[in-house]
């Protein structure tokens, strides 16, 4: 059997960094908190490596799996360096623990336009290069209480921009015979350009709540399972 030689310098890098990483996050917790918040975080130790990916907050193209990212990211900023749209962030020592650095897009900010730019260079592995067809930040979910075409009975709209700007429309984002929106999850690429876009948020009633979000994979397939 051929053995695959490890690049010890990349892992070097990595556990050095998530030494730092860590003494960085506890300190600025002891000099930045208030005695309550040292104590729940000391009380929850848990909480440093609980992930930050949450919905309308996703991993770029190509991630993988979300408890594999932290070891395999080495915080370089590539992906965000390149990115066009400045759709890519990075995640900050108070609000990520051990996930401090490693990227992330929040799509009601920016979202992500595919241009892939981000998986070409990145140099870990920790984003895999694929077809912008094959891409799986998270699944979009239509909120029918709040999309005004949902219930246009009582808007008097008949809005379709999620589905004019989605780039897989007719295929990931279809529209029924009511021309109401509805996601197809086989096809759909958690992109949140639909949930960016979405105008239910100025509809009064909705009190700037839109109808669209994006929920991470292993969020929703867990969802789907408790119902």
């Amino acid at each position: 059997m051929k053995k695959i030689k490890r690049n010890t310098k990349i892992d070097k890098k990595k556990r050095n960094l998530l030494k730092v990483t860590l003494s960085a996050f506890i300190s600025g917790t002891l000099f930045s908190c208030d005695k309550k918040e040292i104590l729940n975080k000391l009380k929850n130790p848990s909480n440093i490596a609980k992930s930050p990916i949450k919905v309308n907050i996703l991993r770029p193209p190509g991630a993988i799996d979300e408890r594999d990212f932290a070891k395999r990211c080495i915080r370089c900023g590539r992906c965000g360096e390149v990115c066009p749209y400045r759709s890519i962030k990075f995640f900050d020592i108070k609000e990520a623990g051990m996930f401090t650095f490693t990227p992330y897009i929040n799509v009601l900010e920016k979202p992500c336009y595919l241009c892939m730019k981000c998986v070409e260079v990145c140099p870990s592995g920790a984003l895999i290069p694929c077809e912008k067809e094959e891409v799986k930040m998270g699944i979009a979910v239509i909120d029918k209480v709040t999309c005004v075409t949902w219930n246009m009975h009582e808007t008097g709209m008949m809005c379709k921009t999620c589905f004019n700007v989605c780039p897989f429309s007719g295929k990931a984002l279809k529209l029924d015979l009511y021309m109401r929106p509805y996601i197809d999850e086989n096809y759909c690429t958690g992109c949140g350009i639909c949930a960016y876009s979405c105008i239910s948020d100025t509809y009064p009633k909705n009190k700037g709540k839109k109808a669209i979000y994006i929920m991470p994979v292993r969020i929703y397939k867990k969802r789907s399972k408790d119902t």
